[in-house]
């Protein structure tokens, strides 16, 4: 079974930043790593479910002509919007996923510590409406913590071994760390191409 939403609507009464993402040196410094691992300079069109505070949702508008962030939790959409309300290419709304999940089509979305609220049904379906919402040659960004937490249905090694094993999804880049995993891929059956090879260097 998935989280309950009640644990996220408990955790967002008590605290704005229940994980406190606008201080600690771990979440920035990772913020930072995410939007770095993107192998384009600039995209079109993209979406990042669970944006919680916003965070890296400020980073990721940096790089989209137009991004749509959401949240199951209205104040978590909502100290999201006001912390990137001034950015004209930025949507922010209240969404569940997978139910929710936008047509698209995006050629960038970012799953950051999300999916392993899910159990596996449900992050195979979430894997699946993200698949079918990015075009061919889009990219899929996915960051994960990677220690066990009592209130996560799954480890993000469990997420990555899901996303890994969908037939068209070609990976080009992995980072691991103790604490987290990062990983890109492409959407087949567009050429997985790298980053120089995107730039002609190779």
């Amino acid at each position: 079974m998935s989280t309950p939403i009640s644990y996220f609507e408990r955790m967002y009464a008590a605290s704005a930043d229940p994980w406190d993402f606008e201080h600690r040196w771990y979440d920035a410094r990772k913020h930072a790593l995410t939007a770095a691992a993107l192998p384009r300079r600039r995209y079109r069109s993209g979406f990042e479910p669970g944006c919680s505070t916003g965070m890296l949702t400020a980073r990721l508008a940096e790089r989209c002509d137009r991004l749509l962030a959401v949240d199951a939790v209205p104040a978590a959409a909502a100290t999201a919007a006001s912390r990137v309300g001034d950015l004209g290419n930025v949507t922010v709304g209240t969404a569940r996923m997978p139910d929710d999940w936008p047509e698209g089509p995006f050629d960038l979305v970012v799953l950051s510590e999300l999916g392993y609220y899910f159990d596996h049904e449900t992050l195979g379906s979430l894997a699946g409406s993200a698949v079918r919402s990015l075009e061919p040659g889009g990219d899929l960004v996915a960051v994960h913590w990677r220690w066990p937490v009592e209130e996560h249905t799954l480890t993000g090694d469990d997420v990555h071994a899901v996303l890994n094993a969908v037939p068209s999804l070609a990976r080009l880049a992995r980072h691991e760390e103790a604490d987290f995993l990062l990983e890109v891929w492409t959407r087949t059956p567009a050429p997985a191409r790298s980053v120089a090879q995107r730039e002609g260097l190779a």
